[in-house]
């Protein structure tokens, strides 16, 4: 399961990059907006499966 996870966490920081540069590129400050959110959502997952993975050891 923990992998699935980071896979996820990978996934949404990927797919935040794509749209912020998506956004970037034909002015849509929304979607540049929405890209971020979701670079940080992958992120702060990625941050709390590397705690789990502390606490494991």
């Amino acid at each position: 399961m923990g992998n699935d996870d980071k896979f996820e966490a990978k996934a949404d920081e990927l797919k935040g990059k794509a749209k912020e540069a998506v956004g970037r590129a034909t002015d849509d400050e929304r979607l540049e907006a929405e890209g971020e959110t979701d670079q940080t959502k992958g992120n702060l997952k990625q941050a709390a499966e590397k705690v789990k993975d502390a606490f494991k050891r």
